[in-house]
């Protein structure tokens, strides 16, 4: 099953030697063999993998989630304290986070650095905007809204593996398709939404400011959460077919992607909350 999330995607090989063998193989192999010709090929690679532990586990994407999940984390508590004294620091995070985002997910062989920076860089722009979402549904009356997004966040992802894991919901190929016209119609709709509220549309919100906001935040959040299962296949199909350690840190990034959308889309809606 191939995810619509494109960091993960590319572990949807359908060939029989599988992804490892496109990936890395060829230099462990000269590594392994001191340049042995294909019929070593393998030979070798097993060599190295019962030696060194070349294949992915998923205790190393669980590792490598961890880390950049709490670099994030970090930046976020800079971005949320400096946020007032320097604002420009918000677009810095929001701007390289999105180039960062693009590079890391169309790099092909992927740099833990980056992916790091990554993680710096959007956790000082969500720092920011957290600050101006609590600083706003506060002045509604309503406290605590960026905790309660992170508790909906990781209860969300709890519950979403869970589903996974216990089968209850089954990623198929029409399970796929149909994220993949959902997840188009919210984008046309999001970025049809922001051109509306640049001249003032919704008080500044677009159609998230009127009464159909609500409805459009929790289909943006169901959205976000679907993709969930989605990624969950792709690292399960790479595990299974012999991706190499190293991409634990693409399939980090990949998760992290969405932990964030899902974030984002869970603090809109209880802001359209406060609101109301």
């Amino acid at each position: 099953m191939q995810s619509n999330n494109p960091v993960l995607s590319r572990y949807e090989k359908t060939d029989k030697s599988g992804f490892a063998y496109d990936e890395g193989v060829s230099a462990y192999t000269q590594a392994a063999t001191g340049g042995a010709g294909a019929a070593d090929v393998n030979t070798a690679f097993q060599q190295v993998t019962a030696a060194g532990g070349a294949r992915l586990t998923i205790n190393d994407v669980i590792i490598k989630t961890l880390a950049v999940f709490a670099l994030t984390v970090v930046f976020a508590v800079v971005g949320w304290n400096t946020v007032d004294s320097m604002p420009w620091l918000l677009w810095v995070g929001l701007i390289g986070g999105a180039a960062l985002g693009f590079v890391n997910a169309l790099k092909k062989t992927v740099s833990p650095p980056l992916v790091m920076l990554y993680a710096v860089f959007q956790g000082v722009m969500l720092g920011g905007i957290s600050a101006w979402y609590s600083a706003y549904a506060a002045g509604n009356g309503w406290n605590d809204i960026v905790l309660q997004a992170v508790v909906a966040t990781m209860t969300t992802f709890g519950v979403m593996l869970t589903l996974y894991l216990t089968g209850v919901i089954k990623v198929t190929k029409k399970f796929q398709s149909v994220m993949l016209v959902a997840l188009v119609s919210y984008l046309v709709l999001a970025l049809g939404s922001f051109v509306w509220s640049l001249f003032g549309g919704g008080d500044g919100w677009g159609i998230y400011g009127t009464g159909f906001g609500p409805i459009v935040a929790v289909l943006g959040v169901l959205i976000a959460a679907f993709f969930l299962l989605l990624d969950f296949e792709a690292i399960s199909q790479g595990i299974k077919r012999g991706a190499p350690e190293r991409e634990s840190w693409r399939m980090a990034f990949g998760l992290l992607v969405t932990l964030i959308w899902l974030y984002l889309e869970f603090l809109r809606l209880l802001a359209i909350f406060s609101r109301n």
